[in-house]
């Protein structure tokens, strides 16, 4: 059933048993999918996410990562309320068009796509604008596999009282975060993401006293992450709308093996070791890195051309012809592509990859 490895950010691959259980056909309104699955994800989402999950609730949402981004920024930013986000890569920088599209006031603090995101920054921005009520910041920015210095944002975003959202999309589950120990308030991922389910959802984690404050505060109805969290608390895990029943089924899956893997932390050594795996191997051959290694994420790792003349695509279709797939880069500053590390792929994969890669440039 697998005609490649899919070394991309999401989707990702996944293992046979979370693809066999999407064989089966599910109804939205029957108690063992509303209460047997739904309900139980929503739990383990809230304690995988906090030490103290009776502070925070689980809301799934339908549709791609940044359809959850747009559901908060649209129901927790209020029109008086003004939205900082910091951003230094394409998901970043998305935030900051939901704002525009929403007419939210909203300052977008701009670094580099190869630059962390600076907390001093931050922190002099919100001295000298008390008028920002939130604040934005994408975990790992995709765009180039940086990880950003989450608990060092979170220490200057709490000191100065304003709501903190992060975007973990492709962090969470893959990297450990305690959501109560930063006081994050609102945390965003997908199915498809480090969990190892597949596409068709996401998720928010929130503080709960703040989301009971956002009634009628949306200007979306299909986004309305209130009413959609209302529906579900008091429906027993009941969606507004139709739900992605067979999607929903293989993420409930995705957490047994999560769990059965040694949960976040062993998967988060798992990524780590993959990731050295591969550039330790690339690196042997020649390729160079686009970010140092004390920024880079173990979810997926930029790689500079190896030469002028080089051409991604016909690389490209013969790893696939070998059986793997990877991404083209996403930056202006260099030619760049880019090997996802997540997903139900393990260290001898990459040793593999390695093996086809060294082929290809010898062709």
């Amino acid at each position: 059933m697998r005609p490649y490895l899919l070394l991309t950010p999401g989707p990702l691959t996944t293992s046979e048993t979370v693809k066999e259980a999407m064989m089966s056909d599910w109804c939205t309104w029957d108690e063992d999918y509303n209460l047997g699955i739904v309900e139980v994800i929503r739990k383990e989402l809230v304690k995988l996410a906090s030490s103290r999950p009776e502070e925070y609730t689980a809301v799934l949402m339908q549709g791609s990562g940044s359809f959850c981004v747009e559901s908060v920024l649209g129901t927790v930013v209020r029109p008086e309320d003004h939205l900082l986000v910091a951003a230094n890569g394409a998901y970043g920088k998305r935030m900051g068009v939901i704002a525009d599209y929403y007419r939210i006031n909203c300052s977008v603090m701009k670094f580099e796509e190869t630059q962390q995101v600076d907390p001093k920054q931050i922190d002099q921005y919100l001295n000298e604008h008390p008028e920002v009520t939130h604040v934005s910041v994408v975990h790992c920015e995709t765009t180039t596999g940086v990880l950003n210095p989450l608990e060092e944002v979170a220490e200057v975003v709490k000191r100065h009282g304003k709501v903190f959202i992060v975007d973990a999309m492709s962090s969470f589950g893959g990297v450990p975060i305690d959501m109560a120990k930063l006081g994050i308030d609102f945390m965003i991922s997908s199915a498809n993401k480090c969990i190892q389910g597949v596409p068709g959802f996401g998720f928010i984690i929130a503080r709960r006293s703040l989301l009971e404050q956002c009634k009628g505060v949306a200007r979306s109805l299909s986004l309305d992450l209130y009413d959609q969290w209302e529906t579900m608390e008091k429906g027993h895990g009941k969606w507004r709308f139709t739900s992605p029943t067979h999607v929903v089924r293989a993420f409930m899956q995705a957490l047994k093996e999560l769990e059965a893997e040694g949960g976040i932390e062993a998967r988060y050594a798992r990524y780590c070791e993959n990731h050295r795996t591969l550039v330790e191997g690339m690196r042997a051959l020649g390729y160079k890195t686009l970010l140092p290694d004390e920024e880079q994420s173990p979810v997926i790792t930029s790689f500079y051309y190896p030469s002028a003349d080089f051409d991604f695509k016909d690389f490209y279709q013969q790893l696939k012809a070998k059986g793997f797939v990877i991404y083209p880069g996403k930056i202006s500053q260099a030619d760049t592509f880019r090997i996802g590390n997540i997903g139900d792929v393990y260290p001898a994969d990459f040793l593999r990859l390695i093996e086809a890669v060294k082929e290809v440039r010898q062709n």
